[in-house]
């Protein structure tokens, strides 16, 4: 059985929330503890905990919600600019095991900022994890 997470209670009513979007498959609402502005979580209705769980309809559901959200909150807010930021695993900072989408505007002042450095990547091993993903596609 899947965990009943904090957002399965407010996509449920049971906690209260400011909604901005819903359809069949998903449920937005701002953060409570925003990073800026607007700063807005697109959550999956279906409970699962990760992305690799999730079923193909709600994927898609998501990916049709995602940019519709972006534009209003640009619009609503007057943001330059936007993250998109997915977690999946506690390990990769997660803290609610259902898969969201926070929805971050930036602006003009805004000070997050999600950069990391680039390595290169070395052909042996980048031939060897290419094979491995595509086998497990094909799987």
């Amino acid at each position: 059985m899947t965990e009943h997470t904090l957002f399965t209670r407010i996509i449920e009513g049971e906690i209260p929330c400011y909604k901005l979007y819903e359809n069949e498959y998903v449920f937005a609402f701002l953060d409570i503890n925003p990073l800026s502005k607007g700063h807005t979580l697109l959550v999956s209705k279906e409970p699962a905990p990760s992305i690799d769980h999730l079923s193909q309809d709600s994927a898609a559901a998501i990916g049709k919600a995602l940019p519709i959200l972006s534009r209003a909150i640009k619009e609503a807010t007057g943001a330059i600019a936007y993250n998109i930021i997915q977690n999946n695993g506690r390990e990769a900072g997660m803290t609610v095991p259902h898969v969201h989408f926070h929805i971050i505007p930036k602006y003009k002042e805004s000070k997050h900022v999600f950069t990391w450095e680039p390595k290169a990547l070395d052909a042996t091993e980048g031939k060897s994890i290419a094979d491995a993903i595509q086998l497990s596609l094909n799987e």
